[in-house]
């Protein structure tokens, strides 16, 4: 028997939930690359997922208190531009669309990943300057 959920697309626009981000956030599988990490950290970010954003979060750079998210938030989409990966250490350049307030915005980051005991963190991020 199908799910619904089974069919339902993955807010990282990657593949349907299920197959894609819902393994990390929900099943509890280890993502294999940083891109992956990413992906999932952009989904629990749009599903209000904070517990899986603080385990995935390292912790030098983990906020103590609980992650602020406005709520009035509508993520849009996701663009990955590039991924480099060097030994235990990465980067992940992406594009993130949303909506506060009926007004259009765009989150333009390069993070920074590091590989601890065979799992991945997400360390922090920069941005870059528009050309």
């Amino acid at each position: 028997m199908t799910r619904s959920s089974d069919k339902q697309a993955c807010p990282c626009g990657a593949a349907n939930y299920v197959q894609c981000c819902g393994r990390f956030i929900d099943n509890g599988e280890i993502p294999q690359t940083a891109e992956q990490l990413m992906r999932s950290r952009y989904t629990a970010y749009t599903l209000h997922r904070d517990p899986y954003l603080k385990a995935t979060w390292h912790a030098s750079t983990r906020p103590a208190d609980d992650i602020a998210q406005d709520d009035g938030t509508r993520w849009l989409g996701l663009e990955v531009r590039k991924h480099v990966a060097a030994g235990d250490a990465a980067t992940v350049e992406f594009v993130a669309r949303y909506k506060v307030g009926g007004r259009a915005h765009r989150l333009h980051e390069v993070s920074r990943f590091v590989r601890e005991d065979g799992r991945w963190f997400y360390v922090d991020g920069n941005f870059p300057e528009p050309k």
